[in-house]
């Protein structure tokens, strides 16, 4: 096989996909637990949703590529998400960056980061773009993906988001073009890229001639710091890994609703009606130790069984079904 189609069809089926999770706490960190954050990267692009305070350790411990940061996605401005980002906007001026650093959030997000700037007189040699956002809208878009905010219900403007790969062209099948008179080489290429090509007899070969069905690309969801609510299981809906807030136990279930914020049985409720593959539980609250957790799991378990409670540095691979 020709060594261009060859790497095509590799790099078609086996972008990596991997969610780090940097921090699993809320309100406030511990010695044991950093506050919530999630960095997913795909490939060689690198995306960091929310950043409190010591994220910065967390991507030094698991020595990950920080300064190629694309884009930050702020959940809300309360400080447990928000106060380790000028940290990594400094950090990332320390080395050699020419890309823009995009951060994307509700309203006040670029309150904070301009004022940030100019308190802490940031040396910044790198562009900075901040857009703030009204959900639902799809705010970002790269090669073959983009991601989606969508509203959540807190005590403040809050967001979730996901990110969702568009589906991928089905399988070649080179027998079938060598049956329709398609030499190998550049016109497999073409096929391959939805464009019709000449056959050696002068004949018309469409590509859903030579092609499988399409193949369903990967989800990740992202939703902390809101109540319950029927419209998240909507937009997370099919996603591959959800990783959602479950703060309190049900015992507490009156204290969630008042603080704005979910028991572990509302988010497996959740990934039950969303038919997500796998849910990781995040943002707990500091009053339960990491020995204190195991309820909050057996509790979602009950409704969600392909439940786990995420830990500080935690990897989740995401493949594709297929």
């Amino acid at each position: 096989m020709d060594v261009e189609i060859s790497y095509i069809l590799l790099y078609s089926s086996f972008m990596n996909l991997e969610a780090f999770v940097l921090g699993c706490g809320g309100m406030m960190p511990l010695p044991y637990r950093h506050l919530t954050s999630v960095l997913l990267r795909r490939e060689g692009e690198l995306f960091l949703f929310d950043g409190g305070e010591g994220t910065q350790v967390s991507l030094r411990r698991l020595n990950l590529k920080w300064k190629k940061i694309n884009a930050i996605f702020v959940s809300h401005t309360h400080a447990d998400h928000i106060t380790g980002i000028p940290g990594l906007m400094m950090l990332s001026s320390q080395v050699d960056r020419n890309e823009p650093l995009y951060i994307y959030g509700p309203p006040k997000i670029a309150e904070y980061i301009e004022t940030s700037r100019n308190v802490l007189d940031m040396y910044i040699n790198y562009p900075v773009i901040v857009k703030e956002i009204t959900a639902p809208c799809v705010c970002y878009e790269g090669d073959g993906f983009y991601v989606r905010a969508f509203p959540l219900k807190h005590t403040k403007t809050c967001v979730g988001y996901t990110l969702e790969e568009i589906d991928r062209p089905g399988e070649f099948d080179p027998v079938k073009a060598e049956q329709l008179n398609v030499p190998c080489g550049p016109l497999w290429s073409k096929l391959q890229h939805g464009q019709t090509v000449k056959s050696i007899d002068g004949n018309d070969v469409q590509p859903n001639q030579v092609m499988g069905k399409l193949r369903p690309g990967r989800k990740f969801s992202y939703v902390t710091d809101t109540m319950y609510i029927d419209s998240i299981a909507k937009e997370v809906r099919g996603s591959d890994l959800l990783i959602c807030e479950g703060m309190f136990a049900e015992e507490f279930k009156d204290q969630a609703r008042e603080k704005k914020h979910m028991t572990t049985k509302q988010a497996a409720k959740i990934a039950k009606d969303a038919n997500v593959d796998k849910m990781g539980l995040i943002h707990y609250s500091p009053r339960y130790t990491d020995r204190e957790l195991k309820p909050l799991l057996d509790e979602a378990r009950e409704i969600f069984p392909n439940t786990v409670l995420t830990r500080d540095r935690m990897v989740f691979e995401i493949p594709y079904k297929d």
